[in-house]
């Protein structure tokens, strides 16, 4: 999954930006508004973890900016603010949930991940569809009897695949999902990926198809 993290605290940023890059995220990270709104306009999130209190303005207007823009983006605020309050406002104005700071890293990865359960509309953390069952929190994928653990792009790329089907995504958009802002892309580093996870999933009654000019889709071979 691909995050934006807007958060102007530096060692909060890096200590948050580290855990979700072990998980396998990519994540960008803005440290005011402005940049945030740069972000946003350039690229498509998974998710957005956003702090309150920032440098040039308050991340509830952003927010609300967010939403009349009709983007849906999940988000999650992060904020010192405590009272029931500024928690329900929040998600007046559509934040998805609320962390209060300080907060448990492992509780904000939980939330993270129900947030996106919900969104994607499944609430079951195993999928089983063609053939396969996919567990995306340990990252197991598993084949008739074999089960492989996948490397973090060759998850994310089969979570964008799965989550998504008979969606074509062109080699930027996966680009874009795959990789952050400051990452080296090399220009076959999305058909490595498509290629690893194509010999994965073989035996399955699932395929990647190449349509030539536009890209990928998953498909059901039944």
């Amino acid at each position: 999954m691909k995050f934006l993290l807007v958060e102007d605290n530096p060692d909060l940023a890096n200590a948050i930006c580290s855990r979700m890059r072990l998980d396998g995220h990519v994540v960008d990270h803005a440290a005011n508004l402005d940049d945030a709104t740069g972000f946003v306009e350039t690229q498509d999130y998974d998710l957005i973890l956003l702090d309150i209190m920032l440098p040039d303005g308050d991340g509830r207007d952003f927010l609300k900016r967010h939403r009349a823009g009709n983007r849906d983006t999940p988000v999650i605020v992060l904020t010192a603010r405590s009272q029931v309050s500024d928690r329900i406002g929040s998600l007046d104005l559509g934040a998805d949930d609320y962390v209060t700071k300080p907060f448990d890293h492992a509780e904000l990865e939980a939330r993270c991940r129900a947030v996106l359960r919900r969104k994607s509309g499944n609430a079951r953390t195993r999928i089983e569809v063609g053939g396969i069952v996919f567990d995306p929190l340990a990252g197991h994928l598993t084949v008739g009897d074999q089960t492989v653990s996948l490397r973090n792009r060759e998850l994310r790329l089969l979570e964008l695949f799965i989550n998504a089907p008979g969606q074509v995504f062109s080699k930027q958009k996966l680009t874009d999902r795959l990789f952050s802002y400051d990452d080296m892309v090399s220009d076959n580093a999305i058909e490595v990926y498509v290629a690893r996870l194509r010999k994965h999933l073989e035996p399955s009654e699932l395929k990647i198809t190449t349509l030539r000019g536009l890209g990928y889709r998953l498909d059901h071979a039944t």
